[in-house]
């Protein structure tokens, strides 16, 4: 199996205004060579429009959430058609922020991962264990029976990203082998879901990713990138991951 292209999906959470957006892409563009590595921004909505064009080429944007619903009477929120339109390729679903602070539950995430490959863009469907899930050894079936219904009538054309829940923004990451060992358990599970069409779906990994541990994190053959929080602020960092994984 050829592995898919290394993903760099940089979740910017509710940070930067798009004054500040344009000025982070013009930074990167002095300092970035675009090689193997794939760089996604995954921007506030209001950031979105115009951001592509200040990007360097080749750079995608994405969103940080979508509906579920198609268009409608639903305050406050954005379609996957109105992202596509700003230029948006990917958007983050069921993020663990998502999940603990507006209680999204597993079939709120697929509607939403369903809605987004409606509207053309490509569902980046997270996943992943609280420490005490893990703690008491119940970590990778946790994860499967939370991808399994988290892509419940999902298509094969998506992302899955890893992103154990007592990682995320602790300065704690996962080892290598940790980050592995979950990312075969996931692909094991995508084959039964989707056959063949697996080995080209790409499994990140996401919890306190830095320079100078994100090309061991990837060497893994089943991890095929990250979902960077923290370090995604910083263009110094971006490149040196970038770099890193030349």
């Amino acid at each position: 199996m050829t592995k898919p292209r290394t993903l760099l999906a940089l979740n910017w959470k509710m940070n930067k205004t798009p004054t500040e957006a344009k000025a982070w892409a013009r930074e990167l563009a002095h300092g970035y060579h675009r090689g193997e590595v794939e760089l996604a921004v995954m921007a506030p909505a209001i950031d979105l429009p115009g951001l592509k064009e200040t990007l360097p080429g080749g750079v995608d944007v994405g969103a940080q959430d979508v509906s579920q619903h198609e268009s409608g009477a639903y305050t406050g929120e954005i379609s996957a058609t109105m992202l596509r339109e700003v230029n948006a390729t990917y958007v983050i679903v069921g993020h663990s922020e998502r999940r603990q602070y507006h209680n999204e539950t597993d079939a709120v995430v697929a509607a939403k991962a369903r809605q987004a490959q409606a509207g053309g863009l490509t569902p980046i469907v997270c996943v992943g264990e609280s420490l005490d899930v893990r703690e008491r050894g119940g970590h990778v079936d946790f994860t499967l029976d939370q991808l399994r219904a988290s892509t419940e009538g999902v298509g094969p054309e998506l992302v899955v990203a890893y992103e154990p829940v007592w990682a995320i923004g602790t300065g704690r990451t996962a080892t290598a082998q940790d980050a592995e060992e979950m990312a075969a358990a996931i692909r094991g599970a995508l084959e039964g879901l989707y056959g063949d069409q697996a080995g080209s779906i790409r499994v990140l990994y996401g919890g306190s990713v830095k320079p100078d541990n994100i090309a061991s994190i990837c060497a893994g053959p089943n991890v095929n990138g990250a979902l960077v929080g923290g370090a995604s602020l910083n263009v110094a960092d971006v490149i040196g991951m970038n770099d890193a994984l030349k």
